[in-house]
């Protein structure tokens, strides 16, 4: 039975409308390809020809048009030659039945013009569109329809799922597409996600400030929120120069749940960190607050809102990135995801730009496979849910 589409995402229009150039401009086979209705597709073309079809805003007719006619005399070159090589390959099918061209056409079409076999052949492209429409199973219509939607879903998802979580993605909204048809899709399309780099830390530990004891000593299996946070900095190029970004990450939930960015690596820049965390979730006595030996976190006003507020602090072993391995694979999702795919001109666009991915999208909306494929603010949600 074919997975009926009821509503369709802009992303899913928008590659639609890319798939008609596929077949032609053939927006009748298109159509019966994709298991929609002719007039549907007919009037997201429409849009997308007038701009108004929102991920087709590259989508010039006038220059698919050049493209197009370039490309056609660019074959006129190879016509002699093709026309040639396809008497010899289909010499058999010459005298055959109509389905039987139809089949060799079907099976040829990455080899030569699906035009040109019909010239050849002497079969109208018309009448072989009809019949490769008519020949779909519903089988197939569900998987050129799972190919759009893989491919809506990784632009949605800003090109950052890999399989299982954008397998967990579409499951979510509904679409009946097992793993491996996703990872067969994504092989087969090229579909990649952003190429991910190093992260490297940097911690100045050498100094003779008081440390506290490895309370964490790397027990990351929270059982309720606000139990224990890890905080950390990190750097963030600019030219302006450098950004500095302190996070303070809940383990339960894996929300960033406080942070603070400024030109300057200093105690205050924690402190601001941890204070917009506390002011947020507003945690009770006995929190354990983890962070490396960093002078920062050794600071006298660090050491100080920790009294204040009872907490318990926790400090990794020296050299032992490890023991703050949570927020450390925060800094490299963010950099991974956001920094190193841009080339920020001033400090206020780096900041703008971190901001809205920790709020809008890291906690709110993307996806964790160690949450059970949620995200962290469902995860938040759920837990007081359940405990009401």
């Amino acid at each position: 039975m074919t997975n009926k589409i009821r509503t369709y995402s802009t992303e899913f229009k928008a590659e639609a409308v890319k798939k008609i150039a596929d077949n032609n401009g053939n927006i009748s086979a298109t159509a019966k390809q994709l298991g929609i209705a002719m007039q549907t597709l007919s009037n997201w073309h429409n849009k997308a020809n007038q701009g108004k079809l929102a991920g087709t805003e590259h989508y010039d007719p006038q220059l698919m048009v050049i493209i197009e006619e370039n490309k056609r005399l660019k074959r006129q070159l190879k016509v002699a030659e093709e026309e040639r090589e396809i008497p010899k390959k289909g010499h058999s099918v010459l005298c055959k039945a109509q389905l039987v061209k139809y089949a060799f056409i079907e099976d040829n079409q990455q080899l030569f013009s699906i035009t040109r076999m019909c010239r050849v052949l002497h079969v109208k492209p018309s009448s072989y569109y009809d019949w490769l429409s008519r020949g779909l199973s519903d089988q197939q219509i569900h998987r050129n329809q799972s190919e759009l939607l893989v491919r809506a879903a990784h632009s949605e998802t800003r090109e950052r799922y890999g399989v299982e979580r954008l397998h967990a993605h579409l499951s979510e909204q509904g679409h009946d597409i097992s793993t491996y048809m996703v990872r067969r899709i994504k092989e087969e399309h090229g579909i990649k996600c952003l190429r991910h780099k190093r992260f490297k830390v940097t911690t100045d530990s050498d100094h003779n400030k008081l440390v506290y004891d490895n309370v964490l000593n790397q027990q990351f299996d929270a059982k309720r929120p606000n139990e224990s946070w890890v905080s950390d900095i990190t750097y963030i190029w600019t030219n302006e120069g450098w950004l500095y970004l302190a996070g303070v990450k809940d383990l339960y939930t894996k929300e960033l749940v406080g942070y603070a960015i400024n030109k300057r690596m200093t105690a205050d820049l924690v402190c601001r960190a941890l204070n917009m965390a506390i002011k947020n979730k507003r945690p009770s006595q006995g929190l354990i607050v983890h962070s490396d030996r960093g002078s920062q976190y050794c600071s006298h006003a660090y050491h100080k809102i920790i009294k204040q507020q009872q907490f318990k602090g926790s400090m990794s072993a020296k050299g032992n990135c490890f023991d703050n391995a949570p927020i450390e694979s925060f800094w490299g999702t963010l950099k991974n995801e956001l920094v190193y795919h841009q080339d920020y001109k001033t400090r206020f666009a780096a900041i703008s730009d971190i901001i809205g991915y920790i709020e809008l999208y890291y906690n709110q909306t993307r996806i964790q496979k160690g949450l059970g494929y949620k995200s962290p603010r469902q995860v938040w949600f759920d837990f007081y849910r359940q405990a009401a």
